[in-house]
């Protein structure tokens, strides 16, 4: 059962490589076609029904591209459809929430001093918000409020931020931010599969048939593509903010996380200002500048991160085989000696400040939950600690994984 420790640990590299790889392709192909979009020009020369036009060079060749509002006279034989990307970046990533945080939930998505609940209820409260979250979003646009674009954006900040707020209510401060993030692209890639797609399909169908397409079809699809170019910046983010506990630990966390989403508009807003040749809004900047100085600000006063008082001093139920193994004190021993002085509430090793991913392993509960890690990261391989800068020794990494596999043997015949 040990190894299974070891597949885990790959599989979830292989899909987070796969969730990366697809996020790069639907980002980048979003961020072009919003660039294209707004950099269109109108001339006269145009065909009817074309909307704009533009000249690019790429790879040593000239790229023409018109665009048509509606669609043209006739459909051409060929029509490339960007949506795979999506699809695949979603589930990917739902994948990976499945196999990090609902595998792990007593360790990654519970903390019992924000809200005591099983691991089963805490992942159906993930579902659920996710679930429910895509319905009240649609809803809204669909209402006499989504015919203000802008009016609807504020609107729906003012929900993300609640939202923020809803999740470090409920989970880890780690697992509020990585769903807060999933939160957002499900939204975003449910715009592709419910409605920009469709609405293409049936512009598609309409021509074939003969039929005048609707226009607000294609308004419809262009307000959602717009919600999803001032979301992805944002999204980024919290996908990478389970690396920075000053972000996601914090006291403040969920206005750190508000924060984040102004400054995905502020950064956004300067690109498809510029793509649109309407000028070079360099205040965005300085706005963006001074954002991100407040959430340094918000991370450190006060200083509360996890740990301090309201650190775990008892053993969770699901972690007690570790901390009651033979090998557990000679294990404490060795993480005290050569990981404590970075995993620690306040680390002590020069250029630390806080415990990196705000793994701290000062007492039983905190080595005990991080058992796997602790095998994985420095009895299995060596990548901690790392450069091996505490001289952690051969016999000691023969402890550690002697340590974790006795007890998951141990914890089969019980």
């Amino acid at each position: 059962m040990y190894e299974f420790a070891i597949a885990w640990e790959w599989l979830a590299l292989a899909v987070r490589w796969l969730h990366v790889i697809t996020a790069i392709a639907w980002i980048g192909s979003s961020f072009y076609f919003i660039a294209l979009d707004l950099g269109l020009v109108k001339r006269d020369h145009l065909p009817v029904g074309a909307y704009g036009e533009e000249w690019q060079v790429h790879g040593g060749g000239f790229y023409h591209i018109q665009k048509y509002l509606v669609a043209p006279a006739s459909m051409p034989e060929h029509l490339t459809w960007f949506k795979w990307e999506s699809y695949v970046t979603w589930l990917s990533g739902f994948a990976m929430l499945c196999i990090v945080y609902y595998g792990g939930a007593d360790l990654f998505l519970i903390d019992r001093h924000v809200l005591d609940i099983s691991a089963t209820t805490a992942i159906l409260i993930s579902l659920a918000s996710l679930g429910i979250g895509w319905l009240f979003y649609d809803l809204l646009c669909k209402s006499p409020i989504g015919r203000n674009t802008w009016g609807l954006m504020a609107l729906l900040y003012v929900a993300l931020v609640v939202m923020a707020w809803g999740y470090t209510q409920v989970f880890t401060g780690r697992a509020a931010f990585l769903h807060l993030g999933a939160f957002t692209a499900t939204i975003m890639s449910a715009n592709v599969f419910f409605i920009i797609i469709p609405n293409q399909k049936i512009v598609v169908a309409d021509l074939i048939a003969g039929r005048t397409p609707d226009p607000k079809l294609g308004a419809q699809a262009k307000q959602r593509s717009l919600h999803n170019n001032y979301l992805t910046l944002p999204v980024i983010f919290f996908m990478l903010s389970n690396h920075y506990p000053l972000a996601f630990a914090t006291a403040f966390n969920w206005i750190i996380a508000a924060l984040v989403f102004l400054m995905g508009v502020t950064i956004r807003h300067w690109f498809n200002t510029t793509h649109a040749r309407k000028g070079r809004p360099t205040w965005t900047w300085l706005v963006t500048a001074l954002l991100f100085i407040l959430i340094m600000w918000l991370s450190t006063v006060p200083k509360v991160l996890t740990g301090g008082e309201d650190r775990k001093a008892e053993v969770a139920p699901a972690f007690t085989r570790f901390a009651a193994n033979a090998h557990f004190p000679a294990v404490k021993d060795t993480v005290s000696t050569r990981c404590s002085m970075c995993h620690a509430a306040e680390p002590v090793y020069e250029g630390i400040t806080q415990a990196p991913k705000g793994v701290v392993l000062e007492n039983d509960a905190e080595i005990a939950a991080h058992a796997r890690e602790i095998y994985i990261q420095a009895g299995r391989s060596h990548a901690m600690p790392p450069g091996n800068v505490t001289d952690m020794t051969t016999d000691e990494r023969q402890l550690l994984t002697a340590w974790f596999e006795s007890a998951v043997e141990e914890g089969k015949t019980q």
